[in-house]
């Protein structure tokens, strides 16, 4: 199961890292995998907790106040043990100053609401469908070639979400990889690391497993 860093939570639901920091220290969402223990300790976000966050924003965007979006988000916690339908199924509907929780008697609900409001619907399987392509976005892997010693060289990029930086892999070169905080990082110590690999070449082991 794959957690998530703050800077990886950031860039997967759109909130600024500083407003992640806040809900966390006002215990409004704090990450279930790892919390923050003090200056430097690392938060660790599941994907339910993206969820929460996400759907956080969607009510904050549509001018919700946080105390109303504070019961919609206690409300999905308790019945979120793992994200799925029937879950999936429901919507949150706001007019900004009120939020509904869409189930079976939607005429009662919609009902409460006044006439002529403007009323948005929010469905939660959408907002995790979107999640979803995000991460898969963040951990696609891509292909570049690298030019070393006049050589060519083809190297693969994917996402570390533990660490939220990226990790470089040489697949001609056993144990040849590299991680750096940026992609241009990650290129620059990838070639690094084979220039030492055709340097000091590891020693052939034979079918004996002796040197």
């Amino acid at each position: 199961m794959l957690n998530f860093k703050t800077k990886t939570a950031s860039k997967i639901t759109r909130l600024s890292i500083r407003q992640i920091d806040y809900w966390d220290r006002t215990h409004f969402i704090k990450p279930s995998v790892h919390e923050a223990s003090g200056y430097g300790s690392m938060r660790l976000y599941s994907f339910n907790d993206l969820v929460q966050l996400k759907l956080a924003k969607t009510l904050l965007d549509k001018g919700v106040s946080l105390q109303k979006i504070r019961k919609a988000i206690i409300y999905l916690r308790k019945n979120m043990s793992e994200v799925k339908k029937p879950l999936l199924e429901i919507r949150f509907l706001t007019d900004g100053e009120t939020i509904f929780v869409l189930t079976k008697n939607q005429k009662k609900i919609i009902d409460t609401l006044k006439s002529g409001q403007l009323v948005f619907s929010i469905a939660l399987g959408e907002i995790v469908e979107n999640l979803k392509g995000e991460v898969l976005t963040i951990q696609r892997e891509r292909r570049y070639d690298v030019e070393v010693k006049g050589k060519k060289y083809s190297v693969i990029l994917y996402a570390d979400t533990d660490s939220d930086g990226y990790r470089m892999k040489c697949f001609s070169i056993h144990g040849c990889t590299s991680r750096g905080d940026s992609v241009e990082e990650a290129i620059e110590k990838i070639k690094e690391e084979i220039a030492k690999h055709l340097y000091y070449p590891k020693p052939a082991i034979s079918k004996g497993g002796k040197q």
